[in-house]
């Protein structure tokens, strides 16, 4: 109790202070990642020893009987894999289905927090990372060894994945965090097995550790770590990592017509200034402020000056 009340407290004071710089993008969140990490000594997914270099992780694959399965340039390097994948908490962005992860990485701010969030990063041994791919985790029949001992296994006909016993319960608790924190929901069937693999293997003091370093930075922990949440099946995600829409009067102004016509002028009684309609101004300006105008010399001559960011597309007089 005394260790989660410190963590607590530490945590608002950090974020208070303005020291919690959670990263604005992938790039940098592996920077800091790779920082974050330094202390660890084990790969993810086949628990192989790094050797951290640079800020590069290399993995020792002779020390954990790693077998190159095809790829031996990517098996010799560390990447940073997200353990829910960019797919799954991208495809629903209007982005990913105009674009892509490539669009989305380049114009969406809430994929490129969700993208960037350090509680979803862990290093892995790149092949794996590519075999992977974005394949759901899940139980797999019994089948001959892919990696020599390390014990992932990945059936790339069904597209599944089943990871090794001891990191299962990690696996499902960012899968809980990613989804209260962004609103992804998951599916009831993977729900069961994560709620099983966080039950049989529960909150280490590895991992403890491990999200309090990551929370420093981020500025709040993984509830599901630390306790605080427990996923039911039905559980109400609370959306905390998604900025909510700000309030506008658009839909006062898009009332009042006819709004789009060439050579409405609207002015803002408060500011004293006038907005043609092909103006970005022309929709913010709130019900109670609003004064139209015929054309933009009767603003002038009621004492209204044309907004700065309102180019003149529309001469003065317009509409007589």
């Amino acid at each position: 109790m005394f260790k989660f009340i410190f963590s607590a407290v530490f945590l608002y004071f950090f974020a208070v202070w303005g020291l919690a710089a959670a990263p604005v993008g992938f790039d940098s969140a592996k920077k800091l990642a790779s920082r974050i990490y330094a202390s660890e000594k084990q790969e993810f997914y086949c628990g192989c020893p790094i050797r951290w270099q640079a800020g590069k992780g290399i993995p020792d694959l002779s020390a954990c009987g790693y077998q190159v399965r095809k790829n031996g340039p990517r098996a010799s390097r560390i990447e940073w894999e997200h353990i829910m994948p960019a797919q799954q908490f991208g495809s629903a962005l209007s982005c990913w289905k105009n674009g892509g992860r490539e669009l989305c990485g380049k114009t969406d701010n809430l994929f490129k927090q969700m993208e960037a969030d350090l509680f979803n990063l862990k290093p892995a041994i790149g092949e794996v990372n590519g075999d992977r791919a974005h394949y759901r985790f899940a139980l797999l029949p019994p089948q001959a060894p892919q990696y020599g001992s390390c014990e992932v296994k990945v059936d790339f006909k069904s597209r599944q994945v089943e990871p090794r016993a001891q990191i299962r319960g990690d696996i499902a608790r960012i899968h809980f965090y990613m989804a209260d924190k962004y609103n992804i929901p998951l599916a009831k069937a993977q729900q069961q097995l994560f709620m099983a693999w966080h039950q049989q293997d529960p909150v280490d003091e590895a991992e403890l550790k491990l999200q309090q370093r990551i929370a420093q930075h981020m500025g709040h922990g993984n509830d599901f770590v630390t306790g605080r949440k427990v996923w039911q099946l039905g559980f109400k995600a609370s959306g905390f990592g998604v900025k909510k829409p700000e309030v506008t009067q658009i839909a006062a102004v898009t009332s009042i017509q006819p709004e789009l016509a060439p050579g409405q002028v609207l002015g803002n009684k408060r500011s004293k200034l006038y907005h043609l309609s092909h103006c970005g101004g022309f929709r913010q300006v709130s019900e109670r402020n609003q004064q139209w105008f015929e054309t933009e010399q009767q603003a002038l001559d009621a004492g209204f000056k044309r907004a700065g960011n309102c180019s003149a597309e529309t001469s003065i007089g317009a509409g007589d």
